[in-house]
């Protein structure tokens, strides 16, 4: 059977391309988002009671790879996780890969406001216009378990750059965003398996183009635009 499901949002987001899109939700806090609603679910009944929690769940899709998948390319049984390397193969279900069968992700983001019937959240980690399936509380009580194994993760997820970005360069990001820049930039937008001092990489965030390079921890802003 085939079932189908429709889009009840879309989220607003300084990440126009997936590089540079932190790994998971919730590692860069400051990033501030926006949940549109389409227009028959933007009802304001729909919205009532949901200020009493801190954080939601997002179940959406990977467009982008839904979209290869339309064009024939197909779900992948097991992938290379970037922070492995880009060399270690572990099967898609013990990942958080966009390579499986129906491309869907799940985030868990902070509720920062409601504001005019949308929906204000920090810490997303989607691409923006990026459609969203469903909307869900986040409950602690069965929600959390901190002291879960988390696999491979275990030993990746302590990693973080010093970021080195002179005052005259970083002036001109909006103020309101550039706690967020640094924090992606601290999580190491790159591939895992590149090292490459000498490379330049560009990472488009809202409307200012931020060109970098990393050598070992220390990550160097060289040009904003």
């Amino acid at each position: 059977m085939e079932y189908t499901i429709h889009p009840i949002a879309h989220i607003r987001t300084d990440f126009t391309d997936k590089f540079g899109i932190p790994r998971q939700s919730g590692l860069v806090p400051e990033l501030t988002a926006r949940i549109v609603f389409e227009p028959e679910y933007r009802d304001p009944n729909a919205l009532v009671g949901i200020e009493g929690y801190d954080r939601l769940w997002l179940i959406w899709q990977f467009s982008t790879v839904a979209a290869e998948y339309a064009a024939g390319k197909s779900w992948r049984p097991t992938v290379r996780p970037p922070r492995l390397g880009g060399n270690e193969r572990r099967g898609v279900f013990a990942t958080r890969s966009p390579y499986r069968p129906n491309a869907l992700g799940l985030s868990c983001v902070e509720l920062a406001g409601v504001e005019n019937g949308e929906l204000i959240v920090r810490g997303a980690d989607l691409l923006d216009g990026t459609p969203i399936f469903d909307i869900k509380p986040y409950l602690p009580y069965v929600d959390a378990y901190p002291d879960a194994r988390g696999g491979f993760t275990d030993t990746t997820k302590e990693y973080a750059l010093q970021v080195v970005c002179p005052d005259a360069l970083l002036c001109k990001v909006p103020e309101n965003k550039r706690a967020a820049l640094s924090g992606v930039l601290k999580n190491d937008p790159r591939p895992a398996y590149q090292h490459d001092p000498e490379r330049v990489y560009t990472l488009d965030f809202g409307e200012n183009k931020v060109k970098f390079s990393v050598d070992g921890d220390v990550l160097t802003v060289r040009e904003i635009l």
